[in-house]
């Protein structure tokens, strides 16, 4: 039986299991670390099989800084949600998105951002499902190999900035239609 529950500092050894697919970023101790230490309540797990994590989401609650030429209000941001391939589709990945939401909306935020890969169409349709949306398009946002190009088209994979609304924003202005075709570069983004 799946629990859910906040990662421990000793989990932290633990979640490269989860890690095994090409869309999921793998970072270092230290930031998994300061996510903890900051964010705990959004930094959380799906344990199954005595203990074993097979499913985690790492988030946080900011806004950009007050000179941001597209400055963003008070929002919770999905940095990693990832579900060991063995695991998926059973409904974890859902659990653990409405949980950060959950925590976000009692948190007085606007709404809950993330970024995807615009060639990942499971987790963009996973998301929709959600009630997610494409808010921007975000031009080469992904670095395709260790030099930071892409041997195909000189740049990196775009991203879609995808959000969903929380009940503050109740006349939903952080969200768009057709957010696909609305443009920006990396350095745009916050």
């Amino acid at each position: 039986m799946p629990i859910v529950r906040r990662v421990r500092p000793t989990d932290l050894l633990s979640l490269n299991l989860c890690n095994l697919d090409s869309y999921t970023e793998n970072y270092d101790l230290n930031f998994y670390l300061t996510y903890l230490m900051k964010w705990p309540s959004l930094f959380q797990c799906v344990e199954e099989d005595g203990g074993k994590i097979v499913a985690y989401i790492m988030g946080k609650l900011e806004t950009s800084p007050p000179h941001h030429p597209y400055p963003l209000p008070w929002h919770g941001h999905i940095t990693i949600l990832t579900v060991s391939p063995h695991y998926r589709r059973l409904g974890y990945a859902k659990l653990l998105t409405s949980s950060l939401e959950r925590t976000c909306n009692q948190s007085s935020a606007w709404f809950v951002d993330l970024y995807v890969r615009a060639s990942n169409k499971l987790a963009i349709d996973m998301y929709r499902k959600m009630g997610y949306s494409v808010f921007r398009r975000v031009v080469m946002y992904y670095s395709d190999n260790p030099n930071g190009t892409s041997e195909d088209e000189g740049g990196g994979e775009d991203a879609f900035d995808m959000r969903k609304p929380l009940d503050r924003d109740k006349e939903r202005k952080h969200v768009r239609e057709n957010g696909e075709e609305f443009r920006v570069s990396p350095e745009d983004v916050y």
